[in-house]
């Protein structure tokens, strides 16, 4: 049997209210984080974070919309065919302004082995509302 998984957006398990997608979890991916998010226009409660305890360092693309990323003091506009890379140390936050975005982020700790978060898994339950 071929090694192939293959999945539209809707297919994967939704969690913070239909937001973020399990895509990697959805795929079978174990080697890197990866997951689709959908913030709606005006939407600033994505959180400020950094990875710097675990090392991973993320890329963001917006396939829809357009989104602002906060890192390194200095405000990035994200478009689609437009890609960033924050660090892992340095704190991040995505907002969007009066349109809304889609946006894919893939995660990963440089020569280090990937360990999914808990909440990222199929049939965990939603942390925002503590049901799967």
């Amino acid at each position: 049997m071929a090694d192939v998984t293959v999945k539209r957006l809707d297919e994967f398990e939704a969690i913070f209210g239909g937001g973020f997608r399990r895509v990697r979890a959805g795929l079978g991916v174990s080697s890197f984080g990866l997951s689709v998010m959908d913030f709606p226009p005006g939407f600033t409660k994505y959180p400020e974070h950094e990875h710097g305890d675990e090392g991973m360092e993320e890329v963001y693309t917006v396939l829809a919309g357009k989104v602002t990323l906060t890192a390194g003091g200095t405000e990035h506009v994200l478009e689609p065919g437009v890609f960033a890379r924050v660090g892992a140390g340095e704190r991040r936050k995505l907002r969007t302004g009066e349109e809304g975005a889609r946006v894919l982020a893939i995660g990963a700790s440089p020569g280090k082995v990937y360990t999914a978060p808990e909440f990222t898994e199929e049939g965990q339950p939603d942390p925002m509302t503590g049901s799967a």
